[in-house]
């Protein structure tokens, strides 16, 4: 059998896709689709046979691939039209187009793949620019379009995405040879070409032209979102990502009412100017337009009013007061709008919240989500700003929003999404984070889908360790000493800033002295206290903080030792800081239960092979404690176990993750020993 070669149309495809999809100004993350029709063998038939290649349902053309492609019979498609029953059952069609496909078909074909079948043209692109955006959500769209391009760009009336808006747009096409493309009235652009190369053209003709027809008419006007108000300027850098990551944590808690969400931060010069303008609220309550934007952004932002540098206490009361208002709006929106047949309300919590002087707060079901959602604002904002400009903005009306945000076919998308991780949509901290126990426990996190802060003194260390994990979407590295209260301070902000807040922290940072009392200096002593019992009482302070203001309870688990239990010999510094962290969990447990907040320990036996503490000389110690050879450490002490099993650092974030991933809710103030049976260390 002869391996198969990519089909050169796909190939011309998927070059343009990514060069389209690479650039912002051209489409958003998701937004959009293209596709190339051509000739291609039958494989029963052996004849030659019309095929199209589209992008498929949620892909993104940046990162397209040929998996992410459907592919479909062009004589199927065509003979479509012959059998639709009209626009008010349109959305029966979309299942049509599986009996259109070629093979297995390829990747689910998207709601606009009509648009791509019955325009008579080899390529098509259907883009989402913002200049295009801000021309179809302008007043006067069709008169400025004109204006725009002149008979080289024909102007469709808005339409829901759908079978009937793809025959609106074939029909017009073949109405006006001369057009190169449309403006899709409150959605973006389409455009065609006979080759790959005349598409892409004719649609950056487009996307640059609406950008220069905007540039122009605003060089000489006033700024399109009106004047500063004064007290509404921009906070300087440092002062307001100290209140963006002040205020983050009870506002993810707010957006988490419905269910858990993971938030973004944004404090770009295009946010904070629109946040600082007269025009915000007029804006903000229009909502967004394109149906990508609301999709993710929902129907309209949450709006903060109160000053930049009021007392943060008095700006979340605000908040909370907002919130509920929020709420109670957005179910009247949906009742107004929702029909016998409609899915059930998703959930009244606001995805985007603005707040004046610090930034927007964005927010999803996992950290890609908020990001993009907050990048989809930032979209809606350079709309607005155009179709101000231009004339006015005028976004579709809210009923055929909720036509989209509650349609059955974006329900259905829903539905197919793969069930997230037991640790989705939950943020962690781990101490220690860059070797051994923590290394382990970070990437068990990660893998069971939390996001994770990785904490380590070293900060290179922790930087390896968030790298090997993912992007920034999974993991972050902060460098932080345990001992400086100011340190670990800065490592939650970070933290918080990242990824919304926080909900689980993993008490891990430790190091080891071996010696026996009369060996044992004061500073071996003051040393090991610091970083332990110190430390992780820093941290739980700290984390707390955070932890309350969210009020979305959560975990604390600190890794103790079964030598806070068991009397070890030549081991006074390192066993009584032990027992002092053991202590720490019983009593955090008792004080943090009314919060929600869950404390539990670890107890493992020596952890000797990928241990940062034992490779930094503790091992070399312990074994001479023993008499044995330090390589046979291990060995030794899995022999003294019940198990006869040598522990390891993931055994010890098997037991971390089985605290937190909510089988065991119920349980607090737990010691879980991980030492394959040391009877000595059982718990009386």
């Amino acid at each position: 059998m002869t391996e198969q070669t990519t089909h050169p149309q796909v190939a011309a495809l998927l070059e343009r896709s990514h060069r389209l999809g690479a650039d912002p100004r051209n489409t958003n993350y998701a937004g959009g689709n293209a596709s190339a029709k051509g000739t291609a063998t039958d494989p029963v038939t052996g004849a030659d046979t019309e095929l199209m290649w589209v992008k498929g349902s949620g892909g993104d053309l940046g990162t397209l691939t040929e998996a992410g492609l459907s592919v479909l019979r062009l004589d199927r498609l065509r003979a479509l039209p012959e059998v639709y029953p009209g626009v008010e059952r349109e959305d029966e069609m979309v299942a049509a187009f599986d009996y259109c496909a070629h093979g297995k078909g390829g990747a689910a074909p998207s709601i606009d793949t009509a648009m791509h079948g019955l325009v008579e043209a080899a390529h098509v692109d259907h883009l989402h620019p913002d200049s295009g955006i801000a021309l179809a959500c302008a007043a006067d769209g069709e008169k400025l379009t004109a204006e725009c391009f002149g008979e080289r760009v024909a102007w469709v009336p808005w339409r829901r995405p759908g079978f009937q808006l793809g025959l609106d747009i074939a029909a017009i096409k073949r109405d006006n040879p001369q057009a190169i493309g449309v403006v899709l009235g409150g959605h973006g652009t389409t455009a065609w070409g006979e080759t790959s190369k005349e598409c892409e053209a004719n649609s950056l003709e487009i996307i640059r032209t609406a950008e220069r027809f905007i540039a122009e008419r605003g060089a000489e006007g006033p700024h399109p979102f009106g004047p500063v108000v004064p007290g509404r300027e921009p906070l300087p850098k440092a002062e307001r990502r100290e209140r963006a990551a002040a205020l983050l944590p009870a506002v993810r808690g707010l957006a988490s009412t419905d269910r858990p969400q993971v938030g973004h931060y944004t404090d770009s010069d295009a946010v904070l100017d629109f946040l600082s303008r007269a025009e915000l609220e007029r804006l903000a309550a229009l909502g967004t337009s394109c149906p990508d934007h609301f999709l993710r952004t929902k129907v309209r932002p949450l709006v903060l009013d109160a000053a930049p540098d009021a007392p943060v206490e008095e700006a979340l009361e605000r908040l909370r007061e907002l919130h509920a208002a929020y709420r109670e709006d957005y179910r009247s929106y949906y009742e107004r709008h929702a029909g016998p047949d409609s899915p059930a309300m998703r959930g009244a919590d606001p995805a985007i919240v603005l707040v004046p002087g610090v930034g927007m707060f964005s927010f999803g079901a996992d950290k890609q989500t908020a990001r993009v959602a907050g990048e989809f604002y930032v979209n809606a904002i350079n709309v607005m700003r155009g179709a101000e400009t231009l004339s006015g903005y005028a976004p579709i009306p809210e009923s055929e929003k909720f036509r989209i945000e509650y349609w059955e076919l974006e329900e259905a998308k829903l539905r197919r999404k793969p069930a997230p991780k037991p640790l989705a949509t939950r943020i962690a901290l781990v101490t220690g984070g860059g070797s051994g126990i923590g290394r382990a426990t970070a990437r068990r996190l990660a893998a069971e889908g939390a996001c994770v802060v990785v904490a380590d003194r070293d900060a290179d260390a922790a930087a390896e360790v968030a790298g090997e994990l993912g992007g920034a979407d999974t993991a972050v590295a902060v460098a932080a000493d345990v001992t400086d209260s100011e340190q670990i301070a800065a490592a939650l902000r970070e933290g918080v800033l990242a990824f919304g807040g926080v909900d689980l922290v993993v008490n891990n940072a430790g190091l080891s002295i071996s010696k026996p009392l009369l060996e044992t200096t004061e500073e071996d002593w003051d040393v090991q206290h610091r970083v332990m019992a110190r430390g992780s009482f820093l941290v739980a302070r700290e984390a707390a903080r955070v932890l309350t203001r969210q009020g979305m309870g959560g975990d604390i688990v600190y890794v103790c030792s079964k030598n806070g239990v068991f009397a070890g010999p030549n081991n006074i510094a390192y066993g009584a800081a032990k027992a002092d962290q053991a202590h720490q969990v019983r009593l955090l447990a008792a004080e943090l239960g009314g919060e929600g907040i869950r404390v539990n320990g670890i107890n493992p036996d020596g952890v000797v092979r990928g241990s940062g503490i034992f490779a930094g000389g503790w091992g070399a110690q312990r074994a001479a404690v023993y008499g044995v050879p330090e390589e046979e450490l291990g060995a030794f002490y899995a022999q003294r176990t019940l198990l006869k099993r040598e522990v390891l650092p993931e055994h010890v974030a098997n037991a971390v993750y089985a605290l937190t991933c909510g089988e065991l809710s119920h349980t607090t103030g737990l010691h879980i020993p991980v030492d394959a049976g040391v009877a000595a260390a059982f718990l009386r």
